[in-house]
């Protein structure tokens, strides 16, 4: 055997990227990259800092009709003298150096004091990613202009006097987004519309305005009431008490926390409804929550229990957790913090561990303060949190009676949906444990419920139905729906579970069974190869032999999860794009279509799932769970002649089979086509 000499590994083997290269390499890695939403909201986030900083009344978004993107500033403008260090203007460094920027120096006298910025990361990943970039600054009567594309300057700094009727300051940025990092070039405008929204909510005396001249549409906030004025507008209960709202922020004597540092809050309770909740730092919308959530989480509670023990107000063996007080509060959220520490570049998720302390330290006295000012209000919403704990409390000791009895309680591995309308809700048997983690990650977390099935589900065919349970998978299928097992002449109770039942192991006590089912829809989730069309073989048999009544009310259907993904580069005025096919048929047809548009032959990159698993929550989310896009394939029994069609399913799988399933490949084998 030829052994390779070392030579193929060596020194020149090492490779330093420089500059913005690591960006270009790894976009995933700095921003996200399914749309340019992310690279614009950096752009975005440095205007907003400046008004946060105090410099600015202003920012304008326009959507221009080229598919760029500008965003103005009426702030200080990017100054753009040489850098004392590097012999090079500031705002070339900014825009083209990661780890540029004016936010390191935090504190008193610093150019930013809270900021959203904090790497000097963003706008110079905006510049790698764009096909061209023009940054204009306005400052001290002077105005700059550089562009760039693709990190690169292509126009270098010029510089002229302001117009006598120019006087002003500001920055103004214009990005056209490079089409080969995105999966599509189309903003999300709900979510755009929304972030800008916010801005204006968290910057009182701030107007923020979107100008999509597509469209011809202009949108303008300015709010005054600030966070008061968003929480109600938004909430969709009736409220238990009024919205307790307050703010609270360290000072010059703060021997814990820096000047300025602390937060501003609106809380609302209500008893229906789907509940609000935002909270952002410095600015930025933290969409995956944090310690600063966390702090005041731990401040209502705290206040809550010191109000109803004050007032002697808790009954006897009702204990009180955070969760019996939270589970209602809609809220909106906003702190500042001098150096805060992200999850990531893209900030989603706070981790500054004394963000707990300084949210809870302020809105725990304010709101003990308040609730003893209007005892009547602290009732209400006291007794609100004493139900919520007596029902869990209520719930907890049901499940210990259940399982003392031996009645079967619902499986530690569901993912349980929030929703308890049979109409809506859906759940998902995943094959694999992998699979499973990027289904609970992408699913919508109101409707869907996932299950995930370790290894191939057992052959139930020639399985008596009182021996069932004895397999874990089936018996935690069986208990995640509600349904038992029966017969094609049985009736299983298949209407949702009893009116007043505050979940499905309340409607599961009706006559110590299962009782009532939980899901409107049950889906059959593998892989799109040969050993999950096996899975779905056996499911498809579990339910067929011991669930009938499932699949002739409807409720049985099979997702189809695409086997190839297509990765197709720009052509013409066509973004880059991204196409998915369930079999060599339809991958087939991608590839004709995408020749017929003129994309040079192999241009493409073909991409094969060997599972679900290789797939993340966003992919899985857009191919086979989001029901706008998803193909879901209904399991009906049609006009079937029963008894042929359990001979033909007894040659298939039954045990002692072997010479008639032979016997049907030798007749049928060359129809079947082989996925090996």
């Amino acid at each position: 055997m030829a052994v390779k000499p070392i030579s193929d590994y060596s020194e020149t083997s090492i490779r330093v990227l420089k500059g913005l290269e690591p960006v270009k390499q790894r976009p995933g890695m700095y921003t996200r990259t399914d749309t340019p939403l992310h690279v614009i909201q950096e752009v975005l986030d440095n205007a907003a800092d400046e008004a946060l900083a105090g410099h600015g009344k202003k920012i304008k978004v326009v959507l221009h009709t080229d598919g760029s993107v500008g965003v103005d500033d009426d702030g200080r403008g990017i100054p753009f003298g040489l850098h004392p260090q590097e012999n090079a203007p500031v705002i070339e460094l900014v825009f083209t150096r990661l780890h540029a920027g004016g936010k390191f120096d935090k504190g008193r006298g610093g150019a930013y004091s809270f900021s959203g910025g904090l790497h000097g990361v963003g706008v110079s990943v905006t510049n790698a990613l764009a096909a061209r970039l023009e940054v204009t600054t306005y400052r001290e009567g002077e105005v700059a202009r550089m562009v760039f594309a693709g990190g690169d300057v292509i126009e270098p700094l010029q510089v002229r006097t302001q117009n006598s009727g120019e006087r002003k300051s500001g920055t103004s940025v214009r990005v056209w987004p490079e089409a080969r990092y995105f999966e599509s070039l189309t903003l999300p405008m709900a979510t755009l519309t929304h972030l800008l929204r916010s801005k204006a909510v968290l910057m009182p005396g701030v107007t923020v305005t979107l100008v999509n001249e597509k469209t011809k549409e202009t949108q303008s906030w300015m709010f005054k009431g600030g966070l008061l004025d968003y929480l109600t507008q938004a909430l969709g209960g009736e409220l238990v008490i009024p919205v307790f709202e307050g703010e609270g922020f360290a000072d010059a004597q703060s021997e814990t926390f820096a000047d300025g540092e602390g937060a501003a809050w609106c809380v609302a309770f209500t008893e229906d409804g789907a509940p609000v909740r935002e909270s952002y730092v410095n600015l930025i919308p933290t969409h995956d929550g944090g310690t600063h959530e966390s702090g005041l989480r731990e401040g209502l509670f705290t206040a809550v229990r010191s109000f109803i023990e004050l007032h002697s107000l808790l009954p006897k063996g009702v204990k009180l957790l955070p969760e019996d007080v939270f589970a209602r509060a809609s809220y909106v959220l906003s702190a500042k913090v001098l150096d805060p520490q992200f999850q990531g570049q893209i900030k989603e998720r706070l981790n500054s561990r004394d963000a707990v302390r300084l949210v809870s330290g302020f809105v725990r006295p304010a709101l003990e303060l308040w609730l003893n000012q209007h005892v009547e209000y602290g009732k209400k919403l006291a007794e609100l949190a004493i139900r919520s704990a007596q029902a869990r409390q209520k719930a907890g000791q049901r499940v210990e009676k259940r399982k003392g009895s031996g009645v079967a309680v619902l499986p530690g591995k569901l993912t349980d949906c929030e929703s308890r309308d049979l109409a809506r809700n859906e759940v998902f048997l995943v094959e694999g444990d992998s699979a499973g983690g990027s289904a609970k990650m992408g699913r919508n977390k109101e409707s869907q419920a996932i299950l995930p099935l370790r290894g191939k589900v057992l052959n139930t065919w020639e399985v008596e139905r009182d021996r069932l349970f004895a397999n874990t998978e089936i018996h935690d299928i069986a208990v995640a729906i509600g349904v038992d097992p029966h017969g094609p002449d049985d009736a299983p109770d298949l209407s949702a579970p009893a009116a007043g039942a505050s979940d499905a192991r309340e409607a599961a006590e009706r006559g110590g069974v299962l009782s009532g089912l939980r899901y409107g829809k049950v889906c059959i989730l593998s892989d799109a190869d040969v050993d999950g069309s096996h899975i779905q073989v056996l499911l498809l048999t579990l339910f067929f032999r011991h669930f009938p009544k499932l699949i002739e009310a409807g409720h049985v259907y099979v997702a189809r999860p695409p086997l190839f993904r297509v990765d197709a580069p720009a052509r013409g005025k066509k973004p880059a794009s991204k196409s998915y096919a369930l079999d060599e048929g339809e991958l087939g047809a991608i590839l004709d279509k995408l020749r017929k548009e003129g994309v040079r032959e192999g241009a493409w990159n073909i991409s094969r799932f060997k599972g679900l698993g290789e797939m993340n929550a966003e992919q899985l989310w857009d191919t086979t769970l989001n029901p706008d896009t998803r193909r879901l394939l209904p399991v009906a029994l049609g006009d079937i002649d029963f008894a042929a069609t359990e001979a033909l399913i007894t040659k298939l799988m039954g045990k002692g089979e072997a010479a008639a399933r032979r016997e049907l490949m030798e007749l049928h084998a060359d129809s079947v086509e082989i996925d090996v």
